[in-house]
């Protein structure tokens, strides 16, 4: 890729600047996507415990013959576990699911239950995500995983951990595609030296038949998908597009090209 090929985080380690997403493949068939997306060029794999498969990422990362330490993968405690016991179980069980030594990344996947995630009468947990952190950050300085973020975590929920850790959290996983680019959270993370990755760049499909974007892409020569994820990087955010067709896993990481400054304000106004 001509542009960016890494983001730099705050802890001195580097991530590939697109990652191949996981979510809703089956534990049969992540194999063989994340076997084509390696193939394909992809060096970072985003999966969790959540998404039942890192046993088929694990097979992957082994038949491949890409070397480990080429390889950025990512984790996720589940939305549920909020106790310093069960997280620390469930790093070990990652490792041993994974196959592997270390993992890059693993991050608190929510900060509250996926039933209150949205509801602001939900209590907000923040003693019990700290409890949660706390056994990342003692995996981290056993070398157990490199690095450690949060996902779907709003401002407060963000403030919370980097007043009270020592290991301040490397990204913020959130859902941004065009149309729905929360400024407040990405400005807030930015300013803190946390990096903003984005899980559904393509609205999990909805924004391909947008019909503005489907001129917006025939000008750039790509696919709507192409735009959408490209968009994602030249915000600054880092994409995690996900595909089970092999067709789809290869054109999503074919990403040469930019957006004229005026197309991209555009889009971030939408």
């Amino acid at each position: 890729m001509k542009h960016l090929k890494e983001f730099d985080l705050n802890n001195g380690y580097k991530i590939p600047s697109i990652g191949f997403g996981t979510w809703q493949i089956s534990n049969e068939d992540v194999t063989e996507a994340v076997l084509y997306a390696l193939k394909c060029g992809y060096r970072h794999i985003d999966t969790a415990i959540d998404y039942g498969n890192e046993n088929g990422v694990g097979n992957a990362l082994k038949l491949s013959n890409v070397d480990r330490k080429e390889i950025y993968l990512t984790s996720k405690i589940p939305a549920h576990i909020k106790t310093y016991e069960q997280a620390k179980q469930c790093i070990e069980e990652s490792l041993k699911r994974l196959q592997v030594d270390y993992i890059d990344l693993m991050l608190v996947h929510s900060p509250r239950p996926w039933e209150g995630l949205w509801d602001p009468n939900y209590p907000r947990l923040y003693k019990e995500n700290l409890e949660v952190y706390k056994a990342l950050q003692e995996a981290y300085e056993d070398n157990k995983i490199k690095s450690i973020g949060l996902s779907n975590f709003f401002v407060d929920d963000v403030k919370n951990i980097i007043e009270n850790v020592k290991i301040k959290p490397v990204v913020n996983q959130i859902c941004v595609y065009i149309g729905n680019t929360p400024k407040e959270l990405i400005d807030y993370c930015n300013n803190n030296d946390i990096l903003i990755e984005a899980y559904s760049p393509i609205a999990t499909g909805r924004l391909l038949n947008n019909q503005e974007l489907i001129n917006m892409a025939n000008k750039y020569n790509v696919s709507v998908a192409q735009l959408c994820i490209r968009y994602c990087q030249q915000i600054g955010t880092l994409p995690l597009p996900k595909s089970k067709t092999k067709q789809h896993i290869k054109s999503n990481f074919e990403i040469n090209f930019d957006i004229e400054k005026e197309d991209l304000e555009h889009l971030k106004s939408m």
